[in-house]
């Protein structure tokens, strides 16, 4: 057996290994420290009121969330649909008219309804009821990337595995920007008696109105959100759990285990040395801050923090040997079922009804 194959083995058994892999990396906008970045917003709900995600705390300091872990995680799963990184996994692909969807820009990985609307459905049910008794081999065979960012079949087996990478990007004491704009449209359409003055005078400044909604009047928008200013910096936290990685299993088979856990690890590694950030979105745009190191250490269960050492070029060749070794699952290509969907969407009654009699007895 080659030293590729063997080279992590102490990080996939025992208790000896370490914890996790954790990175930390500073990073700022492109336009310097005190630039500004635009962070995501979110919709309304419950007692969230919309808008950027700012955590205040008693002591007047805040945390803005810039990218969440699930957002990372899509941002960094479709690297294995390109060049070398494709021949590691299977390339699922589900056709839907002239709309091509591969499984790794699934939200939901193996557990999203696209690919439960296709000949794959009953396959798949199949693997998730192997996970659910603890083997993971038949999955990983499918969609192995749900192994590594995790998945939850939430609509069916209800069989669920842990992220193994876990990434966000968090910028520290903010200080928010509002922003105001007009729109100004060309013409005059009243003047041109598209419509009439009175209309005009009603439409603008009405975001509602149909008028100002196709752009044929002036538009005002005043105190939105401008962004925000790091003033206590920007950073990147990933962990790479090894600890979860070990609980994989292959049902009693412990060499196949080991086989699964190492090709499990090969994908893991590529993605987790991948970094996600630069480009997220118009208005935040970040490189790695040149006054703070980036920090990548191996995490022990006693607290013993070591460098770790492992690269990107270093990650794609193990990850190819350990994949090799498992035998990458087929490449398909899956026609989306309407008549599958349409099934999926009415739900299953036995269960539902199995569902509501468990709440009652439950509550009762």
């Amino acid at each position: 057996m080659s030293n590729m194959l063997t080279k992590f083995d102490n990080w996939l058994t025992g208790n000896a290994g370490p914890a996790a892999l954790v990175i930390r990396e500073h990073l700022m906008p492109v336009e310097g420290h005190d630039g500004v970045l635009f962070p995501p917003t979110f919709a309304a709900g419950d007692t969230f009121p919309g808008g950027y995600n700012v955590d205040v705390f008693d002591d007047g300091k805040n945390v803005c969330l810039i990218d969440s872990v699930g957002s990372q995680a899509n941002r960094i799963e479709p690297l294995f649909m390109d060049g070398d990184y494709a021949r590691l996994v299977p390339q699922v692909v589900i056709e839907a008219g002239d709309v091509k969807v591969n499984l790794l820009e699934a939200g939901h990985r193996g557990g999203d309804a696209i690919v439960r609307c296709t000949s794959l459905q009953k396959e798949l049910q199949a693997a998730f009821r192997s996970v659910l008794k603890g083997d993971a081999w038949a999955l990983a065979k499918i969609a192995p990337t749900s192994l590594v960012f995790g998945v939850w079949d939430s609509r069916d087996t209800q069989a669920k595995l842990p992220r193994l990478i876990a990434s966000t990007v968090r910028a520290f004491d903010v200080r928010r920007l509002t922003r105001g704009a007009v729109y100004t449209p060309p013409l005059d359409y009243s003047g041109l008696e598209v419509f009439s003055e009175e209309d005009k005078t009603k439409a603008e400044g009405d975001k509602k109105s149909p008028l100002s909604k196709r752009g044929f009047v002036h538009n005002p928008a005043s105190g939105s959100p401008g962004g925000v200013i790091a003033t206590g910096g920007i950073r990147r936290d990933a962990t790479l759990s090894l600890n979860a990685l070990r609980l994989l299993r292959a049902g009693d088979d412990a060499e196949k285990a080991v086989i699964l856990r190492r090709y499990i690890l090969g994908l893991a590694l590529v993605a987790f040395t991948h970094s996600p950030w630069g480009y997220l979105r118009q208005g935040c745009n970040l490189v790695l801050d040149p006054d703070k190191p980036r920090e990548f250490v191996e995490v022990y269960g006693d607290g013993r923090r070591l460098p770790a050492t492992v690269t990107a070029a270093e990650a794609l060749p193990y990850a190819t040997a350990a994949a090799g070794a498992f035998g990458v699952g087929e490449n398909r290509t899956l026609a989306f079922d309407r008549e599958l969907a349409k099934k999926d969407v009415q739900g299953d009654p036995a269960k539902e009804k199995k569902g509501k009699a468990g709440r009652k007895a439950k509550n009762a």
